[in-house]
């Protein structure tokens, strides 16, 4: 759950990350800034996870969460077209997380 709390935080980061990179100066912007800012914080997190967890568990958990939010920020907020390939995709990325649980 708590790899799932941080990918949800690392996606927060990349939204304002996507805001920053649409202003001229994009690394003077505060979106830049506030984007670097969260993802510093989110190191404290891993150190945590990582004393309870495997790196291929954390990695699967947080490719495949951040894989969903990504997209569903992307389709809500930013009003992206998901295309076919994407939406399989994140459903293959899925069953990549149902195959995890059940093997473990």
């Amino acid at each position: 759950m708590i790899v799932f709390v941080l990918a949800a935080v690392g996606v927060l980061a990349d939204y304002f990350l996507k805001l920053a990179s649409e202003r001229a100066n994009s690394a003077q912007s505060q979106w830049f800034w506030l984007g670097l800012t969260v993802y510093a914080l989110m190191a404290g997190g891993w150190v945590y996870v990582m004393r309870h967890l495997s790196f291929s568990q954390i990695g699967i958990v947080y490719s495949v969460s951040s894989i969903l939010l990504l997209m569903l920020v992307g389709t809500l907020v930013l009003k992206e077209t998901l295309h076919l390939s994407e939406m399989l995709g994140a459903v293959m990325a899925v069953g990549a997380l149902l195959l995890l649980a059940r093997l473990n």
